[in-house]
Order: C-alpha cells, then sequence, then structure tokens
C-alpha cells in the first residue's frame, strides 16, 4: 500500500478544453487545500466525462477515504477506467492493488498484466515490480500475463460508472 503513495496526483495532465482544465486546476487546489469534498466532487465530474487523470485521481481519494468514504472496490473501478484508456500512474495503481489482494482477491495475472503494459511505457518502477511478481507465478500464469499485455490496447473514454 505505501508503494501507492508515491502517485498521489496527476500533476501534469493534457487536457484538450480549457475550462476542463480549469476545472481540474481548480479540483486539485482544493486538494491541496485539504478540501476533498470539492476536489472529489470536481474530479467526479470530469471523471464521468472521461478524464482519465481525473479518474485516477478520483480512484486515490477512494483507496484514502479523502473528500469520500473509502472504498477500495469504488478505487478499483476508477483505476480501471483510467488504467484502460492507457493512464500509466493508474495502470501501476491498479498492479499493485491486484498484487497484494486490496479490494479484490489477489491475482497475479491481472497483476503482472497491468504493471507490464505500464513498464512498456517506460516506467521503471512498474517493471520492477512486474519482475517481483514474476518470480511468484507459475510459468502458464505468467504466459497469459504476457498474452494479455501484448495485446492490450487504449480504449477510449468509457461510459459513466453505476
Amino acid at each position: 500500500m505505501r508503494r501507492l503513495r508515491h502517485f498521489r496526483l496527476a500533476m501534469l495532465v493534457t487536457l484538450g478544453a480549457s475550462n476542463a482544465y480549469a476545472d481540474f486546476a481548480s479540483a486539485l487546489k482544493a486538494y491541496e487545500g485539504h478540501d476533498y469534498v470539492t476536489a472529489a466532487k470536481e474530479w467526479r465530474t470530469l471523471a464521468e466525462a472521461g478524464d482519465a487523470p481525473s479518474q485516477f485521481n478520483l480512484g486515490l481519494l477512494y483507496l484514502d477515504g479523502a473528500g469520500v468514504v473509502q472504498n477500495y472496490e469504488q478505487a478499483i473501478v476508477w483505476f480501471r477506467r483510467s488504467a484502460d484508456q492507457g493512464y500509466g500512474k493508474a495502470q501501476h495503481n491498479l498492479g499493485a492493488l491486484y498484487a497484494v489482494g486490496t479490494g479484490v482477491r489477489r491475482n497475479y495475472v491481472v497483476a503482472h498484466t497491468w504493471l507490464n503494459i505500464c513498464a512498456a511505457q517506460g516506467d521503471a518502477q512498474c517493471a520492477e515490480q512486474r519482475d517481483l511478481i514474476a518470480k511468484k507465478m507459475k510459468a502458464r500464469d505468467l504466459t497469459e500475463a504476457q498474452r494479455r499485455a501484448h495485446e492490450w490496447k487504449p480504449a477510449a473514454a468509457l461510459p459513466p460508472a453505476k
């Protein structure tokens, strides 16, 4: 869990619309001022519209119980939506949560898959964690995880979570 703390907020964001950027910046300012309820509200609006960095940050709020009731399952939902779009920090956190079994049943195949996808983007921490998990896996499970990572393609923004 402590390793997830390194990936708290997406500080560098590329958003197409300037008012979406302003909303993200407003949420970030609220977060930095410890107004987590406002941050959650603003990031939720962007997250539901499909913004991957906002989905990631909303997942962090659920993971920590900041501005929302702590809910690991919801953290997984938001990390997954962000990770599916190719957002590396979300892929890292999702892999780490599956590796330790926080909010989900521990699953080394899924953990390795997400960490491998993240590592392919040049993230050395993901590569290191992926390699540690690989040592715990059976050969057939490792092959399956590698196949899944190889076949993975980023998705477009997903419809709002229910």
